[in-house]
C-alpha cells in the first residue's frame, strides 16, 4: 500500500470517527430533550415529576432512542478502534522506514 493511500485511509477512518462521535453524543443530549417533552405529555395525567419521569422512561419512543443510542455508540467504538489500527499500522511502517534508513547508512558509512 502507498504512502498516498494509507494517508487517505486514515483521514477517512477519522472522518467516520468523528461523524460517529458526534451522533452518538447528539443523541445523548436528545435523549433528555425527549424526556422533558415526554414528562411535559404526561403532566396533565400525572401530577407529580417521578410519576411523569417513570411513564417517560417507560414510553416506546424514548425505549426507541435508547436503542439508537446503543447502536451509535457501537458504531464509535468500532471505528475507534478500526483508526486505532490504522494509527498501529501506520507507526509499524514508519518504524520499518527508519529501521532501512539506518541499515542503509550504516552500511554506505
Amino acid at each position: 500500500m502507498s504512502d498516498e493511500n494509507r494517508q487517505h485511509e486514515i483521514r477517512e477512518a477519522y472522518k467516520a470517527y468523528a461523524k460517529a462521535k458526534a451522533d452518538r453524543v447528539y443523541l445523548e443530549h436528545f435523549r433528555k430533550s425527549k424526556k422533558a417533552l415526554l414528562m411535559k405529555q404526561f403532566e396533565p395525567d400525572y401530577p407529580t415529576a417521578a410519576a411523569q419521569e417513570r411513564e417517560a422512561y417507560a414510553h416506546p419512543e424514548y425505549i426507541e432512542l435508547l436503542k439508537g443510542l446503543q447502536a451509535a455508540t457501537q458504531i464509535e467504538e468500532e471505528t475507534r478502534y478500526r483508526l486505532k489500527m490504522y494509527e498501529l499500522s501506520f507507526e509499524e511502517w514508519r518504524t520499518r522506514q527508519a529501521n532501512k534508513r539506518a541499515d542503509r547508512q550504516r552500511y554506505n558509512a
